[in-house]
C-alpha cells in the first residue's frame, strides 16, 4: 500500500488505524465532525460531516483506502437506523468515484446464530432492533459497486476503548481495587477482541484485492469469561482480583422500563448469558496476523488507562466509537 489513506472518525477505532498508517510512514487524513484525531506529523485533520457527499470528494481524491470508522450518536437502534445507512451510502458513494476501498470495522450482532462458534461462513440475518441493522449494512455493502471489506470483532478492550464492557465499567476498578459489576454472568465464554489487533487486520485487508469483497475476522484470542478477562487487568497491574457481583437479566429487564439506556443493553444480554463465541482461525491465516498475546494486551490496557485517570477525568477524552458487543 502507498498513497493517500482516509479515516472517518475517530473513536478508538480510527484513532488506532490512522496511529498505525501514519507510524508506517503513510499519509493520512482524519475526517471528523470535531476536528480530532492523533497528533502525528503525517496525520492530516480535517472537519467533516462524512454524511454529506458533497463535502467528501476532495477530502477523498487520492485515496487509496477509506477506513469508515464513524459510528452514531447513540446506542439505540433507532439512532443506527436514521444516523448508519446514509452515512455509509455517501461514503461508498465517493470512495467509489475516487477507486477507494472502503474497509468497516464490523460487530458480530448480525449473526443469526450466536449459540454456534461464529466463524465467517456464518449466517449473518439476525432481524430487529439493533442486530438488524447490522445485517441491514451488511446487506448493502454487498450490494454496492463499490469495494468493501468489513472487518468483524468482539467485545474491545485496549487504548482509548471507554464504552465497553472490559472498559470503563470494568478496569478503573480492577485498578482502584473496587468490586466489579458484570451484566448477565461472569462465568460464560465469551469473545474479546485487542482494538489494536483490529485496526491491523483492517490495514492488511486493504491492501490485499484478493480480500476486498467479503467479510473477515479480526484476529481474537481464544474466548474468555468476564472474570478471566478482569483477572487479566488486575495482573497486569499487580493487583489482587476484585470481587464480582453479576446483574441477573430480570434485574436489567425490570431497569429498561423505566430506562432507554437499561432497554437498549438489556436488547443484548444474551452475548452474556451463555457462551459468545468467534473463531478468526480462517482470517488470521489470509492475513497473515495472529493475535496480541493476552498478557501484552492486557499490560497495554492497564497502561492507558493508568495515564487517563492520573490525567483526570477530560484529558485526552476521544469518542467512544463502536460500543460493547463489537
Amino acid at each position: 500500500m502507498s498513497g493517500l489513506y482516509v479515516v472517518t472518525g475517530a473513536g478508538p477505532v480510527g484513532w488506532t488505524v490512522a496511529e498505525q498508517l501514519a507510524e508506517r510512514g503513510e499519509r493520512v487524513r482524519v475526517l471528523t465532525r470535531s476536528g480530532n484525531g492523533p497528533d502525528h506529523p503525517q496525520i492530516e485533520k480535517l472537519k467533516a460531516d462524512v454524511s454529506n457527499p458533497g463535502l467528501l470528494g476532495d477530502a477523498f481524491e487520492g485515496a487509496a483506502a477509506v477506513f469508515h470508522c464513524v459510528h452514531a450518536s447513540a446506542y439505540s437502534a433507532a439512532a443506527w437506523e436514521r444516523e448508519l445507512p446514509g452515512a455509509e451510502q455517501a461514503v461508498l458513494a465517493v470512495a467509489g468515484e475516487a477507486g477507494a476501498v472502503v474497509v468497516f470495522p464490523e460487530s458480530l450482532y448480525s449473526y443469526s446464530e450466536p449459540g454456534q462458534v461464529m466463524t465467517e461462513q456464518s449466517p449473518r440475518e439476525a432481524r430487529g432492533g439493533k442486530r438488524g441493522v447490522r445485517s441491514a449494512l451488511l446487506r448493502a455493502r454487498a450490494a454496492s459497486a463499490t469495494d468493501t471489506v468489513s472487518v468483524v470483532a468482539g467485545d474491545f478492550f485496549g487504548p482509548r476503548v471507554r464504552m465497553a464492557h472490559a472498559g470503563e465499567r470494568m478496569v478503573p476498578a480492577v485498578l482502584a481495587r473496587r468490586p466489579l459489576q458484570m451484566a448477565g454472568s461472569a462465568d460464560q465464554l465469551h469473545s474479546f477482541t485487542y482494538v489494536p489487533d483490529l485496526a491491523a487486520a483492517m490495514i492488511g485487508a486493504a491492501g490485499k484485492p484478493g480480500l476486498w469483497n467479503r467479510v473477515l475476522h479480526a484476529p481474537t484470542n481464544p474466548p474468555l469469561t468476564q472474570r478471566q478477562i478482569a483477572q487479566a487487568f488486575a495482573a497486569a497491574a499487580d493487583v489482587p482480583p476484585g470481587k464480582v457481583h453479576t446483574v441477573p437479566g430480570w434485574v436489567l429487564r425490570t431497569l429498561g422500563l423505566f430506562s432507554a439506556d437499561m432497554r437498549e443493553l438489556g436488547e443484548m444480554l444474551y452475548q452474556f448469558q451463555r457462551p459468545f463465541v468467534m473463531d478468526s482461525r480462517a482470517s488470521e491465516e489470509h492475513l497473515g496476523l495472529l493475535p496480541t498475546p493476552l498478557h501484552e494486551a492486557a499490560k497495554a490496557t492497564v497502561e492507558w488507562w493508568r495515564s487517563e485517570l492520573a490525567a483526570g477525568p477530560d484529558t485526552g477524552r476521544a469518542p467512544a466509537g463502536m460500543p460493547a458487543g463489537s
